[in-house]
Parts: C-alpha cells; sequence; structure tokens
C-alpha cells in the first residue's frame, strides 16, 4: 500500500513544521486529526482542507463537520489517493475559522509501508509549534503596587506653567529694582518730596 509524507507548514513560521506519514487509503480527516497533534492543538475548532495549485490557490473544500458549510464534502468522505494529481500534490489546511491557523500541506515524498508504524504518524518534528491562544499574563501584586507608588507621588506634584505665579509670603517692603546696573529712576511723588526737604534746608 503507498504512502504519502506530507510537509505541514505554517503559513507565518517556515522554520516550524511536521512531516506527516500517511496511508493513500486514509481520509482527509485522518490528516486534520494527526496534524492536530503534532502540534498541540486542542482540535475543538472547525477545519477545512483545500486542493491547491502551485500558486497556493485555494480549490475544492473539503469540511471537518457541516456545521457552517453544509454544501461542501467532508473530510472524512475524501479519500487521499483520490486527490493525488502531482508528485508534490498541494493542499491548504485551515483550521479555526473566527481566528484562522492556515498551513501549508505538500506532499514531498512516496516512501514504502512499514508494517511496525500504525498510519498515520507523524515522523519528524521541526521547531516549536506557536500557542493556539494567546496567554495574557495578569500584572503581580509587586508591580501593581509599584503603578499605585508612582500614581501617588504624580498627584503629589505641583507643576507650575510659564504663567503661573504663587505667594512667596512675608511683608516685606519692596526693594528698588535694579536694571542694567542702574537703580530705578525715582517716581515723581519721591520726586516732590525731595524737593520740599530741599526748600527746607535753604530756609534754615
Amino acid at each position: 500500500m503507498a504512502i504519502y509524507r506530507f510537509k505541514v507548514t505554517f503559513e507565518d513560521e517556515e522554520d516550524v513544521y511536521r512531516e506527516i506519514d500517511i496511508k493513500s487509503t486514509q481520509t482527509f480527516e485522518d490528516l486534520h486529526n494527526v496534524i492536530q497533534v503534532s502540534i498541540n492543538f486542542d482540535n475543538s475548532k472547525g477545519a477545512s482542507f483545500y486542493l491547491s495549485d502551485d500558486l497556493w490557490r485555494k480549490g475544492e473544500e473539503f469540511v471537518l463537520n457541516h456545521d457552517k458549510k453544509k454544501d461542501k464534502t467532508l473530510m472524512s468522505k475524501g479519500k487521499l489517493l483520490t486527490y493525488i494529481e502531482d508528485p508534490h500534490q498541494k493542499f491548504i489546511y485551515v483550521f479555526d475559522y473566527d481566528q484562522p491557523w492556515e498551513f501549508y500541506v505538500e506532499l514531498i515524498k512516496i516512501p514504502e509501508e512499514d508494517k511496525k508504524i500504525n498510519y498515520p504518524k507523524c515522523t519528524k518534528s521541526v521547531g516549536i509549534a506557536p500557542k493556539q491562544y494567546l496567554v495574557i499574563v495578569p500584572p503581580s501584586e509587586e508591580e501593581l503596587n509599584d503603578d499605585d507608588e508612582d500614581e501617588g507621588i504624580k498627584k503629589k506634584e505641583k507643576i507650575f506653567t510659564s504663567e503661573e505665579t504663587y505667594d512667596k509670603g512675608g511683608d516685606e517692603e519692596e526693594e528698588d529694582v535694579i536694571i542694567d546696573g542702574e537703580e530705578e529712576a525715582p517716581s515723581e511723588d519721591d520726586a516732590d518730596v525731595g524737593e520740599n526737604e530741599n526748600a527746607e534746608e535753604e530756609e534754615v
């Protein structure tokens, strides 16, 4: 019996791939299940295989179930040997329609069957598969406390703009202002007082 060896590559992770050996008489559903195991996904979402040409353009679709695509062929009804038309036959595998993961699946070899192997089987695993779900790590209690302290410091700070002033306090008399090294000219009132004092001195 013919054995197909497929290379399964993540769309955005070319350095991460799996090699899968599967019997020609097995189905797209069998291929789907072994891919899920090989990348440690939970197999809880919908999925599809698409026949593809050399430019990775999607053709006929095979679905895992009919929940969303009732007019498509089920994976369980599609035997692989029926759809292998090229020595490097390509499929596109999509998992999870809501947040899609896309994989390129390419036939790379037709090895001899090993009677000791239970097919399908992942025969080669390269690279760590991305996590199926985004993991959000909550901040630690220490980080939260640091944020609270920083916020408290900001509230205590008073930042003055160029238009703002503040009261220095005290009742000290204003001092003469020196401009460019010269004393400010006396006001008219100060001048009158000076003239009166001089007149009194002359009378005496």
